[in-house]
């Protein structure tokens, strides 16, 4: 990379911490204030950095408007599915990648399991929210007031005799969730089958979607697909870090289950 090109670069992340002016981002690239200028004057008109009336440097609007775009371009069903594949080689078991979408969580992938017995779950298919893995992993991960909002707007489907009775069980389950970094389903929708799920998570640390493992019990029992638990985050992490561009590390709350 040539220097020059490397010394603007280095000015964003300056600028992403907030507005600077010329002499700290000369101070900051250990170089002369002509030179700096240069650098600014550059970004400036291209967009990537704005200069203020009190003569200090922001970020852009363009830089700021061409990330957005990128994020909003991710596919994450894209990035994901390999990894999902992968993970279905290794376990046999069925695979499921979901998103929110307001007060609904809605499977966007599946990766079919290995064995005779199939489960009733379709792409584009809302999940049971109050009892599905994935839609606990990704309700968690909600503000403290958006997430007691959801919780009171929703129905509670007694399922089975596991299902999530009310909004003060679901809020302490979602607190729970949000703590250790990862969720289950142990017949709370269908008392045959379980599972286990952990978010997949974007550049600013939000889960922008859950990966599941499920099985039924004729095939796994629930101790024994727990036992996955380790796999299915490595594999989540592995399609954060893809997603997000970023190494491949846990999320704050996804370290103390780690193994």
């Amino acid at each position: 990379m040539s220097q020059s090109v490397d010394r603007a670069l280095s000015i964003l992340p300056l600028l992403a911490r907030g507005p600077a002016n010329l002499e700290q981002v000369a101070r900051h690239l250990d170089v002369h204030k002509s030179t700096a200028l240069r650098l600014l004057r550059t970004l400036h008109e291209h967009g990537m950095v704005h200069r203020q009336p009190d003569q200090r440097y922001r970020l852009g609007a363009r830089l700021i408007a061409l990330a957005q775009e990128a994020v909003e371009n991710l596919d994450v069903r894209g990035i994901a599915h390999p990894h999902l594949a992968e993970l279905n080689a290794a376990c046999g078991h069925t695979v499921h990648l979901a998103v929110r979408q307001e007060d609904e969580v809605l499977y966007i992938d599946k990766v079919e399991s290995r064995y005779p017995v199939r489960m009733y779950s379709r792409i584009g298919k809302p999940v049971a929210t109050t009892v599905a893995a994935v839609a606990k992993v990704l309700l968690a991960d909600l503000p403290e007031p958006e997430r007691r909002a959801v919780a009171e707007r929703l129905d509670y489907p007694r399922y089975t005799a596991r299902s999530t009775p009310g909004p003060a069980a679901f809020l302490e389950e979602l607190a729970r969730v949000r703590e250790q970094g990862w969720a289950t389903d142990l017949g709370g929708h269908e008392e045959s089958i379980n599972c286990v799920a952990a978010p997949i998570r974007g550049a600013d640390g939000r889960a922008v979607a859950a990966m599941s493992v499920s099985a039924p019990n004729v095939v796994v029992s629930a101790d024994e697909l727990l036992k996955l638990l380790p796999l299915v985050r490595r594999t989540a992490a592995a399609v954060s870090a893809e997603y997000s561009g970023r190494p491949a590390t846990t999320h704050p709350t996804d370290r103390r289950a780690l193994p």
